[in-house]
């Protein structure tokens, strides 16, 4: 049984903001563990909390990748909150589009 999806938009009630931030946080971390194993890749992450306290992991030394990052001329990808809202609205509006044509298939094999 899957699990409810939730609508992403602020956390008004300090306790629960507080139990979302901590449970978020550690899958965030374990994930930057997974991809730094799984694809043997450096991995930072920069976290300040809304009380401005400095969470960090690093796969490597972070000032070692952090002098890494601020001498990387090469382009590289960089994503904002925007970025992932608009990205998050396209593959909607795409599986929207796919099941839609999914159905009209399915409707013309009864058909016949």
């Amino acid at each position: 049984m899957g699990r409810k999806k939730i609508k992403i938009q602020p956390i008004e009630d300090e306790r629960n903001k507080q139990v979302t931030f901590l449970k978020r946080k550690h899958g965030l971390m374990k994930k930057a563990y997974e991809l730094s194993v799984l694809c043997n890749c450096e991995v930072a992450v920069v976290i300040f909390s809304s009380n401005n306290k400095l969470i960090q992991y690093s796969s490597d030394d972070m000032d070692k990748i952090l002098m890494k990052y601020t001498q990387h001329n090469e382009p590289h990808e960089t994503k904002s909150n925007a970025d992932v809202s608009e990205s998050r609205k396209q593959s909607l509006d795409h599986l929207k589009l796919c099941s839609g044509k999914n159905k009209s298939k399915q409707k013309k094999k009864k058909a016949i």
